[in-house]
């Protein structure tokens, strides 16, 4: 309330006329970016009003004098002090990039190569910082204004880069012309812009729990301290919520046993010899559910113990020392293991462990009916 007093009007209404123009014009003109309205607009009125308001030539030194290259001082310290905000920009370019690749392939119906998206800013990011440039991402924004304009191939970037240093090397004496109150009603439509309120409106009433979490946390480290503490929270914070949400996918079922007195049996069920025991386990058998193996349970009359492992798509190095316990509780206890249907990845693992040589190659079958034949192989030579 006390700054009211050095309020100028000037500004407010120049600030207030591209604001407006800035809301409007997409509406009208389809071809013509806003901004650049904006800009001529309040030029104009600068130029041409009796309006006293600061230009960006008043306040800052501008040159189109290209940068020159410079090749920074590294050193240990510099290194420790850079890497966290080095790492946190690089995780949000690589999301900013790929997410505006994906919007430009559904709006060309293409298909983007993430690898190469991701080499090419890198590169362009580091020979940016030579020249004493900031990291740069591949914008939705400008990315879809170039597609609607024709844009469909990299040459279109091309010549986006080849224009801006145009702009650079002619243009750049009348950027002094610029009031700082359009700049301010620019930024303020980028700010809104990139908020996205609805879609986070939206994650609020749809998202899962954990990702609601993820987001809210995220969002009030931003306003709290700073997006470089929210981002490397939130990435822990759902990595951890990822892990839990694997884990509950995980699951070990039995195979359920009936004999000619249960009633309702049927007809389809296959019949196993008593002494035979399956177990069907389905989803990554890792760290974070290495637990489910604890829920095979063999009885005293168990010979043979199948385990069909067609849905499990990877083991690793925590929940194969389970299995290996297993087949160790099993082999004090005279009963054999049979493995159905071991995927690619879970049968690496084994074999670098060297995991099929303790359960014996023999022991492993390509289909449930070949483990079940085996099986009742074992239970016959006893």
């Amino acid at each position: 309330m006390h700054h009211f007093s050095t309020m100028n009007m000037d500004a407010v209404i120049v600030g207030v006329v591209s604001l407006v123009i800035l809301i409007i014009a997409p509406y009208i003109f389809k071809r013509i970016p806003g901004s650049l309205l904006a800009v001529i607009a309040g030029i104009l009125m600068v130029q041409f009003l009796p309006l006293k308001v600061n230009t960006i030539g008043n306040l800052y030194t501008i040159s189109n004098a290209l940068p020159s290259l410079h090749f920074p001082s590294l050193s240990l310290n510099v290194i420790q002090n850079a890497l966290p905000n080095a790492l946190t920009i690089a995780v949000l370019a690589a999301i900013e990039s790929l997410l505006s690749c994906v919007v430009a392939d559904g709006m060309i119906n293409g298909k983007h190569r993430s690898d190469m998206e991701l080499v090419a800013q890198g590169a362009g990011n580091i020979a940016s910082a030579l020249f004493g440039g900031i990291p740069a991402t591949g914008a939705i924004a400008r990315t879809a204004a170039n597609i609607k304009n024709g844009g469909r191939t990299p040459i279109a970037s091309m010549v986006h880069s080849i224009t801006l240093v145009i702009v650079l090397v002619v243009l750049m004496p009348y950027a002094g012309m610029i009031p700082m109150p359009t700049i301010a009603a620019i930024l303020f439509i980028v700010a809104y812009n990139m908020c996205q309120w609805r879609t986070f409106v939206n994650l609020i009433k749809t998202a899962p729990k954990s990702d609601i979490i993820v987001l809210v946390t995220s969002f009030v480290l931003t306003v709290i301290f700073d997006l470089v503490v929210a981002i490397e929270v939130g990435m822990v914070l759902a990595c951890l919520l990822f892990i839990k949400r694997m884990s509950e996918e995980t699951k070990v079922n039995g195979w359920t046993y009936v004999d000619e007195d249960t009633p309702d049996v049927d007809e389809h069920l296959q019949k196993l010899p008593l002494q035979i025991r399956v177990y069907e386990i389905s989803g990554p058998l890792f760290f974070g559910a290495a637990s489910v193996i604890e829920e095979i349970v063999v009885k005293d009359f168990t010979t043979c113990l199948v385990l069909r492992m067609r849905s499990v798509p990877a083991l690793d190095s925590t929940a194969l020392n389970a299995l290996k316990d297993l087949v160790q509780v099993c082999k004090s206890k005279g009963i054999t293991i049979v493995f159905s249907h071991v995927n690619d990845q879970p049968m690496k693992v084994m074999e670098k462990a060297g995991f099929i040589e303790l359960v014996g190659e023999e022991n492993f079958q390509p289909s449930i009916s070949a483990a079940l034949d085996r099986a009742e192989e074992i239970i016959h030579s006893k």
